[in-house]
């Protein structure tokens, strides 16, 4: 029960603070309503519990494998987050796409779980967070197979109730809230997401 509360602490300490994904989840949110949010939480979430998995099976020999590249990753996650952030503004921007918010579904929400695993599992500092608690120090419970297995749950829950607050939260405008502040609210989220993928270029200029 220990490695549980271990994994849940570290599920949070990951997932609560304030970035590129935690904006992208309240767009969607907001946009298309809880179901398709808590997909795009879920998504997020379960590359949380991969990433997890793998540090308490490889533990650091996966960090070591990343470091190397960290500064190819970074640009990676950097462009990445720009192009979502442009392309998310540009859609937005087009007087078709204004017509098109009134009405749109919650649909897709399948495609919208894998776009956020993807988002979230190119995100290097995740794995490097859970090697370092698990092998580091930050997780002195968590030693049998059963108590890794243990920790990676409560790691994957703990970041999946997260989530599904977030989605909890921007579904609330999403019956109130007129189309036309969803949509300057949505160019407001994607602008934050140009911002964390300048934020994450700029020092390697």
């Amino acid at each position: 029960m220990a490695a549980f509360f271990e994994g849940a602490l570290a599920g949070y300490g990951i997932a609560i603070p304030v970035g590129a994904i935690a904006v992208l989840i309240l767009d969607v949110s907001l946009r298309r309503g809880f179901r398709v949010g808590f997909m795009a939480g879920a998504g997020a979430a379960f590359a949380d519990f991969l990433y997890a998995a793998l540090a308490a099976v490889a533990g650091g020999a996966l960090a070591q494998i990343i470091s190397p590249y960290s500064i190819q990753v970074k640009v990676i996650s950097g462009v990445v987050l720009l192009v979502v952030g442009v392309y998310g503004v540009m859609r937005l921007i087009r007087p078709s796409v204004r017509l098109e918010m009134d009405g749109i579904r919650s649909s897709g929400s399948g495609t919208v779980f894998a776009q956020f695993l993807g988002l979230t599992l190119i995100n290097p500092l995740t794995i490097v967070y859970f090697s370092a608690l698990i092998l580091g120090g930050g997780a002195k419970s968590v030693a049998s197979v059963l108590e890794h297995a243990t920790f990676v749950v409560g790691a994957g829950l703990a970041s999946l109730s997260w989530q599904t607050l977030l989605a909890g939260l921007g579904s609330l405008g999403h019956e109130r809230l007129s189309p036309r502040f969803k949509i300057a609210a949505s160019i407001l989220g994607f602008l934050v997401v140009i911002g964390f993928g300048l934020r994450i270029l700029l020092p390697l200029v």
